[in-house]
């Protein structure tokens, strides 16, 4: 499968939602993490596009700004979503990989998702909850993670993830 890496263009974002519903269903509102991200937009520069060579979206990936406790700026990874008939093609790895790289790039230091282990602990992800963080809302303790991009940029304890505010990073 060819596909391109590319900052999410502004006509992406009219075929990301219908992605997202595809990929996850209409349910995908209910869950803790829409409601850290609801209302506010993506961050600048760490949003991405999967492109076919003709242009057309075959995934998406975007992060947000989050806090952790009252002083901790971090980045939220997700959603990411692909083509359901091209999951599996590596796709989504590639975005999280790119994703990963430029937060990186960008002075971020701290990453969490909520998703499955075994596709994030490849990246270095690991449990969130051993490291003292609180998702407001229900969510399965396994599937909140968190990466270092910086080593040793968590600090104990954690603290609770909460919604963006004005937080440096």
């Amino acid at each position: 499968m060819t596909f391109q890496i590319l900052a999410e263009r502004p006509d992406d974002a009219a075929h990301i939602d219908p992605l997202l519903d595809l990929t996850f269903g209409l349910g995908r509102k209910r869950k803790t993490v829409h409601g850290l991200r609801d209302g506010l937009p993506p961050l600048p520069g760490l949003c991405f596009a999967a492109a076919a060579p003709s242009g057309g979206l075959l995934g998406s990936l975007r992060f947000w700004r989050i806090g952790i406790g009252d002083r901790t700026a971090a980045v939220l990874l997700g959603p990411l979503a692909v083509e359901p008939a091209l999951q599996g093609a590596g796709i989504g790895h590639a975005l999280v990989a790119h994703g990963l790289t430029e937060a990186k790039r960008l002075g971020e230091r701290i990453c969490v998702v909520v998703g499955a282990p075994s596709y994030y602990r490849p990246y270095g992800f690991t449990g969130a909850v051993p490291a003292g963080l609180v998702l407001p809302g229900p969510v399965e303790a396994e599937r909140f993670q968190v990466l270092e991009l910086v080593p040793g940029s968590l600090g104990y304890p954690g603290g609770s993830i909460r919604r963006a505010v004005r937080l440096t990073v």
